[in-house]
C-alpha cells in the first residue's frame, strides 16, 4: 500500500471546524495563532508577480530561498543580511542588483532601513531542533533577540520568520510567549503556524513553522495560506530528466520505485553535518525511494550504473523548489549545505503573497476611508 504524506497541523479537528466555519477565534488573545487559514491557488514555481511597491529586509538570507519566494510574490528587497561567505556569493551570483550585507546579525545596524515594509528571514534552526539538542536561549545561534532589536529599530509593517517545528515544542512555550509579548509592546500582533512545503507544490515532506507579526492596524487583514490540495510530483517523476542525463539504462525502473515525495532534506550546520541526506533514519527513508543518502555526487549515473544512485546538488535544489537556473556558489559541501538549509521558494512565496495582500488591502482600505 502506498503511503500517504500528511501535513502536520497544530489544531484539533473541533478547533479547526470552529475557526474555519466562524472565520474567527472565540478568544484570540489566548491563542498563539490569531489568524484563520484561507485556501490559495498554486502558481508556477518560476512565475513572478509585478512588483507591488512593498520592500523587505531579509535576515539570515542563506542561498536565497525565502528571498526568491518574496521576489516571486512581487516584493522587492531593500537589503539581505547573511554571515556565510559562500551564501553571500550565491546571492550576488544570481541577483547582482541585490544589496547583500555579509554581516553578523547580532551587530547589524538597521537604522538605514527605517520605513521598510517587512522584516523577513529564516533564523538558524539548531537552537530549536532535536539534532541541535534544543538549547534554545542558551544556544549562541539563537537570533530572535537580534530580530526583536531590529524590529524596534526599523518598525516595519510586518515581520515574517521561518524556523523548524521544534520551536513549537512545549519546552519553548515560555519563550514563544516572551517573543509575542516583546512584539506586542512594540505594537504588533503575532502568531505561529506549522505548515508543510508539500502543500505548496514542493516534492518534499518539509514541515516548517512560520512566525508572523503585524502592526495592529494591519493585523485584521491577514490570513494564513493553504495549498490547493493538489499532490506534488513524486521524486522519480520530478528528477527523471536529471537522473537520465547521462543515459542511465535503469532510470525507468528507478522512476517507478521513487513514487513518493522526498523526506525532509537535511542541510546540517557548520558544526555538524556534511554532504549527505541526513542521519540514519532519513537515509532509510531515502533508500525506500531507491536513493543512496550517504553522500552527494557531481553527476547523474552513467549508462551501466548498478545500485542506488546518489543525488546531485541540482537534484536536491529542485526538490527544494529552486528553479534550475538558480546557481549555488562553492564546493559540493558548501553548496549542498546552502540548499539543504533553505526555505523552499514556493512555500515562502505563498506566505509572502498573503502578506502582500494584507498590506496592500489595508492600504486601500485606509485610502478609501
Amino acid at each position: 500500500m502506498k503511503k500517504t504524506w500528511k501535513t502536520a497541523d497544530m489544531r484539533s479537528e473541533p478547533t479547526m471546524r470552529r475557526r474555519d466555519e466562524k472565520t474567527e477565534l472565540l478568544f484570540p488573545e489566548m491563542s498563539e495563532n490569531p489568524w484563520v487559514t484561507k485556501p490559495g491557488k498554486r502558481t508556477a514555481i518560476n512565475g513572478r508577480r509585478r512588483m507591488c511597491g512593498l520592500r523587505t529586509l531579509e535576515l539570515c538570507a542563506g542561498a536565497g530561498g525565502q528571498a526568491l519566494g518574496f521576489e516571486q510574490a512581487g516584493i522587492e528587497h531593500a537589503g539581505l543580511v547573511e554571515l556565510d561567505k559562500s551564501a553571500c556569493a550565491t546571492l550576488r551570483l544570481n541577483r547582482p542588483g541585490w544589496k547583500v550585507f555579509e554581516h553578523d546579525l547580532n551587530t547589524f545596524d538597521g537604522t538605514d532601513f527605517k520605513g521598510v515594509d517587512i522584516v523577513s528571514g529564516g533564523l538558524p534552526c539548531p537552537p530549536f531542533s532535536v539534532a541541535g539538542k534544543q538549547l534554545g536561549t542558551k544556544d549562541e545561534r539563537n537570533l530572535f533577540p537580534a530580530v526583536i532589536r531590529l524590529v524596534d529599530q526599523i518598525r516595519p509593517k510586518a515581520v515574517m520568520i521561518e524556523n523548524v517545528r521544534g520551536i513549537l515544542d512545549a519546552v519553548f512555550i515560555d519563550y514563544r510567549l516572551y517573543i509575542r509579548d516583546q512584539l506586542k509592546k512594540l505594537g504588533y500582533k503575532a502568531g505561529w503556524k506549522l505548515m508543510n512545503a508539500s502543500d505548496f507544490g514542493v516534492s518534499q515532506l518539509r514541515p516548517r513553522v512560520v512566525f508572523v507579526g503585524l502592526r495592529d492596524e494591519y493585523a485584521e487583514q491577514f490570513t494564513w495560506p493553504e495549498g490547493d490540495g493538489e499532490p506534488p510530483s513524486p521524486v522519480g517523476r520530478k528528477l527523471y530528466d536529471l537522473m537520465s542525463a547521462n543515459g542511465w539504462k535503469g532510470v525507468d525502473a528507478w522512476r517507478d520505485q521513487a513514487d513518493e515525495i522526498a523526506p525532509t532534506v537535511v542541510g546540517g550546520s557548520h558544526k555538524h553535518g556534511g554532504p549527505d541526506l541526513g542521519p540514519t533514519r532519513a537515509r532509510k527513508a531515502w533508500a525506500t525511494l531507491g536513493v543512496d543518502g550517504l553522500g552527494i555526487v557531481d553527476d547523474a549515473p552513467g549508462p551501466d550504473f548498478n545500485g542506488m544512485p546518489r543525488l546531485t546538488v541540482r537534484m536536491v535544489a529542485r526538490l527544494q523548489g529552486f528553479p534550475d537556473d538558480w546557481q549555488f556558489y562553492g564546493k559540493k559541501t558548501a553548496a549542498y549545505r546552502q540548499v539543504g538549509n533553505a526555505f523552499p521558494p514556493p512555500f515562502a512565496k505563498a506566505v509572502a503573497e498573503n502578506l502582500r495582500l494584507c498590506l496592500t488591502r489595508s492600504r486601500l482600505v485606509r485610502l478609501a476611508g
